[in-house]
């Protein structure tokens, strides 16, 4: 009898709910990463290289150009302080709505769930951007030139919420996509405008009142302030955190909502 219980203690139990849903999110993961230009890994090495491409392309024009920066005084970390915030927002919520719909074809196998493309993408775009910031970083230090910001928490928190409003910006246009697939190309022209027109390559409490009050109702523009800020302490602006914030809490809101009741109901 006991050579009869022995077999059946002895069988492997099977997977957890977690384990079975970890495996789902990390083939997902590296799937995102082999999808990326060129179908490989290298491809995904090009993404997170594209921001220093961009900030030597930017610094190089305002050098041949004879371009001063009115703060920080380095072209490189002038540019820096506002690209890399408003990158990280723009890629986020740019990269998930692609990620559902490059795994959509994936959530027929009854494992894959629709959120677990979006979560997974979410996972690897945050990823992607700090080692993007670590590389632009390293980069300016091999230029003799010193990234770190006299207040560094205020920084890394004003990259922070970039990052998180680009989460929910990201679930609201999987929403959207989900039932107009066209919104993919149409929002590229929207972050374009966005990135153009926040204060990226200039200071936006520097242009007349009347524009700056505008400019101050695009969230990307206070978050540009906001982690300029602690590079520049003395700079003559006010962010309006609880407004960063409601469009952060708002964004993720309405986006988990959209999953709930738009994205599911899709076939």
């Amino acid at each position: 009898m006991t050579a009869d219980v022995q077999p059946l203690r002895s069988r492997p139990q099977p997977p957890s709910h977690l384990d079975v849903y970890l495996r789902v999110i990390s083939a997902l993961m590296l799937r995102d990463m082999r999808s990326r230009f060129g179908g490989n890994y290298w491809g995904y090495l090009v993404q997170v290289l594209w921001p220093c491409a961009h900030l030597g392309i930017i610094t190089g024009v305002m050098a041949f150009r004879g371009i001063n920066p009115p703060i920080i005084g380095d072209p490189a970390l002038f540019v820096a302080t506002g690209a890399l915030s408003a990158l990280a927002f723009q890629y986020i919520s740019r990269e998930v709505m692609k990620g559902y719909l490059v795994h959509k074809p994936l959530t027929y196998f009854p494992q894959v769930k629709k959120f677990d493309t979006v979560v997974a993408r979410c996972l690897v775009e945050i990823v992607s951007s700090f080692i993007g910031l670590m590389l632009v970083l390293t980069v300016l230090l091999c230029f003799g030139i010193d990234p770190v910001p006299r207040d560094i928490f205020q920084a890394v928190t004003g990259y922070l919420a970039a990052i998180w409003l680009g989460i929910g910006v990201g679930f609201i246009n999987v929403g959207i996509c989900s039932v107009f697939p066209g919104w993919a190309i149409g929002y590229i022209l929207v972050t374009l405008t966005l990135y153009l027109t926040s204060g990226v390559y200039f200071v936006a409490s520097y242009m007349p009142g009347e524009i700056y009050y505008y400019m101050k109702w695009n969230p990307i523009t206070q978050l540009i302030e906001w982690v300029r800020l602690g590079y520049e302490p003395s700079l003559d602006v006010q962010v309006d955190y609880l407004y960063v914030f409601g469009w952060i809490l708002g964004a993720l809101k309405i986006g988990l909502l959209m999953e709930r009741f738009v994205v599911r109901a899709q076939r």
